[in-house]
């Protein structure tokens, strides 16, 4: 049971160069109490989380364990305290034996030489004191990532770890592994472990912890137990403004209009299979399934980045075969693609390079094309899709966050006028604000007439944005939910199998 703090930070500050990033930040964590630490990028959440275990060293300010004043000047410092940080990148050696990872930098030795039977017999007490069954003499690069982060968090533990800083823990699992991941840490909670849980995932925040604190430019600005607060008041705190909430009414005046995308019989090599799928103007149609399910093969085909083998593919009424997402652009399709590193930016040109891409030979003059011209199209979009940049249009995209870079190419499309627009994945990787910037943008370009696809397997999108929602599995459509039929238990217990008759 929670109760009082094992760490207490007190009047946190940091600076970097001029800029100061935490405002006389105060926190507390609690023996078997699971803190959930929230806000956008750029909120303070890293910088106060790595002062905390050793990686920076705070300007002002006082930690505390047990009441008592440590002075925590490194890594080493923080972790001879019991305080460990995960981080999101996986940071094992790979060639190295699951028991030799988890005591990697502490191997048992005599003589120089390595003590294996001791090192095994550490690893299983730790492993078994977590209730995870793992190989111990398997290379750890073989494993799943899923399992390598089990041995990531045996490690934090295998030196009496009393409190476990995770840093988007989930951010690449599965839905297994996330849940394997979740009992993990309902059993570090029974055993007294103070636990800080970095996470964008609301529905994470509502399923394991105790308390949730909400950091905004530097200030907590909520700080409430779990059970006492809702999900729009975090995300309120979170971007400093009041939610919109979708509008289901919307769905009825698009109900009777010929669709803008129609898919008759689609198929796909191995893919997906018999699709059958049309998208109205002004309708937001989402496309729901795990990894593996068809669901973002069958938007990325409508972009023409999959060849439709059998069955039809119609845009605006008129039968199509992409050879090349160029055909695609040129009948009115654009695309956010899941990869947006690789396949939808252009890293080292700027914002105003990237938004204005596709639509070249529309802004062109004189067939010359123009930084100027550039920056009107960019400056169109900025402010309306509220892009948090310097607004300067030579800013380089990679200098943006994750949502900052989706508007932007999302503004692509926009300032090209396509009447059909697809999206992969569009909020994996961006914090709640974001995210909520996105579905604004998104369900502002339905409104504005285009007929939307999102292939997604975040729910939160679905439910969020979805008029009509279709729930893949195995290249196949097994269920579809509209309206106020769509929720999260329809649509996991559909992706699952699990459909209601």
């Amino acid at each position: 049971m929670a109760g009082h703090p094992f760490l207490s930070a007190r009047g946190i500050r940091k600076s970097f160069g001029e800029v100061e990033v935490l405002h006389g930040v105060d926190l507390d964590a609690a023996p078997g109490s699971v803190l959930a630490l929230l806000g956008e990028n750029g909120a303070g959440k890293s910088t106060l989380v790595r002062i905390i275990a050793g990686d920076l060293r705070a300007d002002a300010g006082q930690i505390a364990l047990d009441g008592t004043p440590q002075d925590v000047k490194d890594v080493a410092a923080a972790r001879a305290l019991g305080i460990k940080l995960i981080y999101q990148e996986i940071s094992d050696a790979p060639p190295l034996s699951v028991a030799e990872n988890i005591v990697l930098g502490a191997w048992p030795a005599r003589r120089g030489f390595v003590k294996s039977r001791e090192t095994r017999a550490r690893a299983r007490e730790v492993l078994d004191a977590l209730g995870v069954d793992l190989p111990l003499d398997a290379p750890v690069g073989g494993l799943r990532l899923g399992e390598r982060q089990l041995v990531e968090i045996a490690r934090a533990l295998s030196g009496q770890g009393r409190c476990l800083i995770f840093d988007e823990p989930t951010a690449a699992l599965s839905d297994a592994e996330t849940e394997r991941l979740f009992e993990v840490i309902d059993g570090l909670r029974r055993r007294g472990v103070a636990i800080l849980y970095i996470t964008h995932r609301l529905d994470e925040v509502f399923r394991i912890a105790d308390e949730v604190c909400v950091l905004r430019d530097g200030h907590i600005v909520l700080h409430e137990k779990v059970a006492d607060v809702g999900k729009e008041p975090v995300i309120e705190a979170m971007v400093g403004r009041s939610v919109e909430r979708r509008d289901r009414e919307r769905d009825r005046a698009v109900a009777d209009a010929p669709p803008l995308v129609r898919l008759e019989g689609a198929s796909s090599g191995a893919a997906f299979r018999d699709v059958d799928l049309g998208v109205r103007p002004a309708e937001i149609v989402a496309l729901y399934g795990k990894v593996g399910s068809g669901a973002s093969e069958v938007a990325e085909a409508i972009f023409g980045m999959h060849p439709v083998e059998a069955g039809s593919l119609s845009i605006a009424g008129r039968r199509v075969r992409f050879r090349h997402p160029a055909d695609a652009i040129a009948a009115g399709v654009g695309c956010l693609p899941g990869d947006r590193q690789r396949e939808a930016m252009f890293r080292s040109r700027s914002v105003a390079e990237n938004l204005a891409a596709p639509s070249w030979r529309g802004i062109a003059a004189g067939g010359f094309l123009t930084r100027r011209r550039e920056a009107v199209a960019y400056r169109r979009w900025h402010d309306k899709l509220r892009i948090r940049s310097t607004s300067d249009p030579d800013q380089p995209i990679w200098t943006l966050s994750g949502g900052n870079q989706q508007k932007v190419v999302l503004g692509r499309w926009l300032e090209r006028g396509s009447q059909v627009m697809v999206l992969v994945e569009p909020t994996r990787g961006v914090d709640v604000g974001a995210r909520q910037e996105i579905y604004r943008a998104v369900r502002s370009l339905a409104e504005q007439g285009s007929a939307v696809v999102v292939a997604t397997s975040d729910y939160e999108d679905v439910v969020e944005l979805a008029d009509r929602a279709v729930v893949m599995v195995r290249g196949r459509t097994v269920a579809e939910f509209t309206g106020d039929a769509i929720g999260v238990e329809a649509l996991t217990g559909a992706a699952g199998g699990v459909i209601d008759e």
